[in-house]
């Protein structure tokens, strides 16, 4: 299990804001019934009996893919070890290792409509209008496509006037849906992975589609993102409300739609966001933005241990304290409250400014960082792509750069270590000399104010230290291929 590298915030870590009867009750149940699980207990030497409070269930080990997922047969993973009853299989991405195949129990895709059914009643859109998803995530093994789809046509049964279309990350299809279908409907959804939707909504202009005349709502998953990007993909969208209209989701493969965005979480972002002091108490001292959700625990328990989130939750194959292998903490409502008096901020006016409803602080949050996987290292310290992105979005550069990127480590002919940063450009466009020793200074500049350690090895190495830039072919198929998830960091050892 990876452990948190960086200093945690001044907010006492907790072990979580637990739903006690509903995980005491699961971790009971898959002690009877689950065979793997029924296995994982006795080899560790725990009697389920002598588990009867929380505090008896910390002491019991985490389980997680390499310790228990791929050690037990599979259907010895489901309830009473059978395949017997009907699920929905998805695949991890492989990130970390060999794909993994989950399934999943219909119980899962009601509450992944239910966090989706919120989002669309807190918005801006019309509850009565016509309104089309366009449902631009892969739709092959993996799970946001599926479950996205599966999700927003529930609202249709429901009632609600949503239809659905699930052009997945083909561009074209989606542009033709576009100038074609989405000209019947006066409010859109978009749903797919942030560097995609960015490029979507880049793009539409190019493709002779104005996006003005929609209320347009979007829904994000699978990766974290600044404040400053969402505003950025919100002007560009023409969106109303940043804070209702958009929504980051915290989801896996694993048990599906854990937690969400709320206009809550994003509020409370925003402002600590651009209040130094504020972001250290809540989050700690790290060079990343987290995402901030909001959960409900009896769909999904998450707690924090030393720097990292444990899940639990009931689905075909049934999960308790689960270690993800996600940076992250939780947090009630109270402490964040308590922190923004501490720095001088009234939350609950704030709160009421924004017509934010009260219900939402009753919900936990929960943040969560990058993995650390998604780094690279230069002379020993950590390069997070974060301190990259927000500068690509500056209207210096977005006319010439799409946003993406990849980040290498790499050895010249002396074998000195370098950073270079791998930048696609936009369609039919080239990199001047003058952008780019303009944009070169700029990243320069923002790495030696975002990253303390980087300052530190630029005062000793100079030059030495400055990432070279090396740009690409607008969906050049070395780092840009648009069937796969933008990959932010190539590890090279």
């Amino acid at each position: 299990m990876r452990t948190a590298t960086r200093t945690r915030s001044s907010i006492p870590a907790k072990k979580g804001i637990t739903d006690a009867p509903y995980v005491l009750k699961l971790f009971k149940r898959m002690a009877r019934e689950v065979p793997a699980y029924k296995s994982f207990l006795k080899r560790s030497g725990v009697d389920p009996n002598a588990v009867r409070t929380l505090k008896d269930l910390a002491t019991v080990p985490f389980i997680n893919k390499d310790n228990y997922l791929r050690v037990y047969p599979y259907r010895d993973l489901f309830w009473g070890g059978s395949l017997g009853d009907p699920h929905v299989l998805t695949s991890t991405s492989g990130s970390t290792g060999e794909p993994f195949y989950f399934a999943r129990s219909q119980e899962i895709d009601e509450q992944s409509a239910l966090i989706h059914e919120r989002f669309f009643l807190q918005s801006s859109l019309s509850k009565q209008k016509p309104t089309l998803v366009i449902v631009c995530f892969g739709m092959g093994v993996w799970i946001g496509g599926l479950i996205t789809y599966q999700a927003f046509q529930l609202l249709g049964r429901r009632g609600h006037p949503i239809s659905v279309i699930t052009p997945g990350i083909n561009k074209s299809e989606i542009f033709k849906i576009l100038q074609l279908l989405a000209p019947n409907y006066e409010q859109l959804i978009f749903a797919g992975y942030p560097p995609f939707i960015k490029d979507i909504v880049d793009e539409a202009a190019e493709q002779g589609i104005s996006l003005k005349k929609y209320r347009i709502g979007i829904v994000f998953a699978a990766e974290a993102f600044t404040e400053q990007f969402r505003d950025y993909v919100a002007a560009k969208a023409s969106i109303k409300d940043p804070l209702t209209d958009t929504m980051n989701i915290y989801g896996t493969a694993d048990l599906g739609t854990m937690a969400a965005e709320t206009p809550l979480s994003i509020l409370i972002r925003r402002i600590a966001t651009g209040k130094p002091a504020l972001f250290k108490d809540l989050f700690g001292d790290i060079m990343k933005t987290p995402t901030l959700t909001q959960f409900i625990p009896r769909f999904t328990d998450i707690h924090e241990h030393g720097g990292e989130l444990v899940v639990s939750g009931t689905s075909a194959m049934p999960l308790v304290h689960y270690a993800l292998g996600d940076h992250g903490g939780v947090r009630t409502f109270r402490e964040i409250e308590d922190a923004f008096k501490k720095h001088g901020i009234n939350l609950k006016a704030k709160m009421r400014a924004s017509k934010i409803p009260p219900a939402l602080s009753s919900f936990p949050f929960a943040y969560v960082y990058e993995r650390k996987d998604l780094s690279t290292t230069l002379y020993g310290l950590q390069i997070y792509p974060e301190s990259i992105r927000d500068i690509l979005l500056d209207e210096t550069y977005t006319p010439f750069l799409t946003g993406r990127f990849t980040l290498v480590t790499k050895f010249d002919e002396n074998h000195d270590q370098y950073l270079e940063i791998n930048i696609e450009l936009r369609h039919n466009k080239e990199a001047s000399p003058t952008l780019s020793s303009r944009l070169a200074a700029q990243l320069l500049k923002n790495l030696i104010h975002k990253n303390g350690e980087f300052k530190e090895l630029y005062k000793f190495l100079g030059p030495r230290a400055e990432p070279r830039l090396v740009f690409w072919p607008h969906e050049d198929p070395l780092f840009f291929r648009r069937d796969i998830k933008q990959k932010w960091v190539v590890r090279t050892q």
